[in-house]
């Protein structure tokens, strides 16, 4: 029960506390850590399954090789885009090449949603025999974490989730004042919540130029009058005319 096993994937041998389950077998932990850290359904996968994510995140290599960042969004965790090539990657790595994060396309992009998780604790004063009451008015202390949720249509990958704040965000308040208000007077808040929105609406908009492009393509072509040769004509894929090669 407690002997060492045989990962099923490299064939190496894994240690009592290295196994990985997998659906059908076992994995050790070095396979796993070749596998996308946005990848979250290991447990239902199989053999097969992870041979095969591990073979496209082989390729991805030479996609994040290939990969110019244009634009760059966020703050410890980064939404890096590259608008030539029409593709994102969310990484905290220095470099990017030694990370592999998984290069994506703006057209696998289905959401992006920025949630705000809030915790509250009642602060309370010492009197004089040891006990702990509450100030009068009640007074709180609230910690704030600003989450960007990424969701993609992607063989390995359901939704990529960061933190966009480094540190949790505090404040006080006190009496009927609610969380809420620290948004207004904390300037930590309130830059995180601006690189939120900026990451949602950027992310967003390229996936509706995509959308956008695809449904012009898909448009039926209507015949045109050439201005150079007069021919009428559809236009060729490169915007031609298909007698004399005017742009038309």
């Amino acid at each position: 029960m407690f002997g060492k096993k045989s990962c099923d994937i490299c064939n190496g041998k894994i240690g009592v506390l290295g196994n990985r389950k997998l659906e059908d077998g076992n994995c050790c932990k070095d396979c796993v850590k070749q596998l996308s850290p946005f990848f979250s359904e290991r447990r239902k996968s199989t053999v097969a399954d992870i041979n095969a994510q591990l073979a496209y995140r082989e390729e991805n290599k030479a996609a994040v090789a290939a990969f110019r960042t244009t634009r760059t969004l966020g703050q410890k965790t980064k939404v890096l885009l590259d608008e030539e090539a029409r593709k994102f990657i969310v990484s905290s790595a220095r470099r990017i090449e030694d990370e592999n994060p998984d290069v994506l396309d703006f057209s696998q992009v289905t959401g992006c949603n920025i949630e705000v998780n809030e915790h509250k604790r009642e602060l309370k004063q010492e009197t004089k025999d040891g006990r702990e009451v509450s100030f009068t008015p009640p007074r709180f202390r609230f910690m704030y974490d600003f989450e960007c949720i990424i969701h993609v249509h992607h063989p390995w990958i359901n939704e990529i989730r960061f933190k966009i704040n480094d540190l949790p965000i505090t404040g006080q308040t006190t009496g009927a004042r609610t969380g809420a208000t620290i948004g207004s007077s904390n300037h930590d808040y309130r830059l995180a919540e601006e690189i939120g929105n900026e990451i949602k609406a950027a992310l967003t908009a390229a996936r509706q130029a995509v959308r956008d492009d695809l449904a012009a393509a898909n448009q039926p072509k209507v015949a045109q009058t050439c201005s150079q040769c007069r021919a009428t004509s559809i236009p060729n894929a490169q915007g031609c005319c298909e007698y004399c090669g005017n742009a038309m």
